[in-house]
């Protein structure tokens, strides 16, 4: 039986978000929503293979875009291409700007406020330590969170926005499922945005455009 179907992933009722505030593309307003969707009164793990199908749960997912500024104020971020290995079948072979991925079972430690921040900042940095090596020093700010009921992907997952503002664009790949990486210019991505995922459109057009 694969990883996939056995397991277990943060989410939090779709309803819950739609109490707190629906929206469909990209909000700012971190305050209004995170501290709710952390609530462990509202915070369950289930079987992700369930959750993939199941609309009425969505699936809170961190995705970290790197960004380097040069010397001269250019702005470049860290892209790639979504091999087949990677979990999220229905993404494979689009372009990406953001790292991340489910919170596990795993990583559900909770802090002593009795959110579930504590699991949810471990999910991040293990799914980060996973998938990219940064040998550089950053500085990382929460900025907005994704929806995006328009795709079958998108209805059962909630994306969590980090941008994390690198000395050096060291930032490199650890898995050979992501494709084709390294940091581009700002411009050049905002040109050529037809091969991204939703997501990072959804991003691009938000934060950049």
């Amino acid at each position: 039986m694969s990883q996939v179907q056995t397991e277990c992933v943060l989410v939090v009722p779709t309803e819950l978000f739609h109490k707190l505030g629906h929206f469909q593309g990209f909000s700012r307003d971190i305050d209004k929503y995170l501290a709710g969707l952390l609530d462990p009164a509202h915070t369950s793990y289930r079987p992700r293979s369930e959750m993939e199908e199941d609309p009425s749960f969505k699936q809170l997912i961190p995705y970290v875009i790197f960004r380097y500024t040069n010397a001269e104020g250019r702005v470049h971020l860290f892209q790639y291409t979504r091999g087949k290995g990677q979990g999220e079948g229905r993404l494979h072979s689009k372009r990406s700007v953001g790292i991340g991925g489910h919170i596990s079972s795993d990583d559900s430690a909770l802090d002593e406020s009795g959110h579930a921040s504590a699991a949810y900042q471990e999910g991040m940095r293990r799914e980060l330590e996973e998938e990219v090596a940064i040998d550089t020093e950053y500085a990382a700010t929460c900025v907005g969170l994704i929806n995006d009921d328009e795709s079958a992907v998108g209805r059962v997952h909630l994306g969590v926005v980090h941008i994390f503002d690198v000395a050096t664009p060291d930032v490199r790949p650890r898995e050979a499922d992501i494709c084709e990486a390294g940091f581009r210019p700002l411009e050049e991505i905002l040109a050529d945005t037809s091969r991204f995922e939703t997501w990072s459109s959804i991003c691009l057009q938000a934060l950049f455009g």
